[in-house]
């Protein structure tokens, strides 16, 4: 994962959770990481995930 000028990725590290969500919302808006996003992580958090509205629906026709 990129450095992210605008979070502290060390405060996130602390919470786990937190921190698989804030990859997942990076990775779909922005393309920013260098692994694929895992399936099962982003059905697991999908209500919690903050996604821009055109990306979420095409991503929910691929996972469901």
């Amino acid at each position: 994962m990129k450095n992210h000028w605008s979070v502290n990725t060390s405060e996130l590290e602390k919470d786990p959770e937190s921190l698989a969500i804030w990859k997942l919302e990076q990775w779909v808006n922005w393309g920013i990481g260098s692994t694929k996003a895992s399936r099962s992580d982003l059905i697991k958090y999908w209500d919690r995930l903050d996604l821009d509205e055109w990306k979420k629906k095409a991503l929910s026709l691929a996972l469901f």
